[in-house]
């Protein structure tokens, strides 16, 4: 569903937005740096039952929980939608999602490109972004700079990185990240949620 603007009193749904896009692009990196050039939305934490990983703050970069945990707000339909990923549980929460969109507030996610998928099944009016490496050997250095896996689970995630390149055209809008240049992805992000607020017909978010 979509909604005719009123032009003398524009008033722009709330939207949806799920930055995406394979492993080592620079979604955790985008979402921080919004956060801290004070961009007015809600950013949703992902919850996951993997450990964290050194650095990492509970209710910050994930919500962590036990499998246990997890899998009973699988049970009570708690989740929006969740998936496993390179054998860790990774899912939105319902109570993070709509008392924002409720209150007026654009929300965003941070999604892998399977969680796009399922959000935009779920929600077909959901603004997809792809996020993407200047070339897949800037991608495997940013893979490998993280030292958190093996040569073995390296090569395991680059498959499964070209795999999900392949899914582009399930999305809206695709933005290089490049190297270095983090602010300038930001800013593109900003003007794609800008230029959706100015849309005639406006995207209405029905979860």
């Amino acid at each position: 569903m979509s909604r005719l603007i009123d032009p003398y009193r524009p008033n722009p749904s709330p939207l949806l937005v799920v930055i995406s896009g394979p492993s080592g692009a620079g979604k955790d990196a985008t979402l921080k740096r919004m956060k801290e050039m004070g961009y007015p939305f809600h950013f949703v934490v992902t919850t996951t039952d993997r450990s964290p990983r050194p650095g990492e703050v509970d209710g910050v970069d994930y919500c962590f929980v036990s499998t246990g945990e997890f899998e009973r707000m699988i049970h009570n339909d708690e989740l929006l939608e969740h998936a496993t990923v390179y054998g860790q549980h990774k899912g939105i929460a319902r109570a993070q999602v709509q008392p924002a969109l409720d209150s007026g507030q654009d929300v965003v996610l941070r999604l892998d490109v399977q969680g796009a998928a399922t959000i935009r099944r779920l929600v077909p009016e959901a603004v997809l972004i792809f996020l993407t490496c200047e070339s897949e050997a800037a991608l495997t250095e940013r893979l490998k700079h993280r030292r958190t896996e093996s040569e073995a689970a390296l090569r395991d995630r680059l498959a499964i990185v070209r795999q999900e390149m392949e899914r582009i055209s399930d999305f809206d809008y695709m933005i290089v990240n490049y190297t270095s240049h983090l602010d300038d992805t930001v800013r593109v992000v900003g003007a794609i949620i800008k230029a959706e607020k100015c849309r005639v017909w406006q995207r209405e978010m029905n979860l």
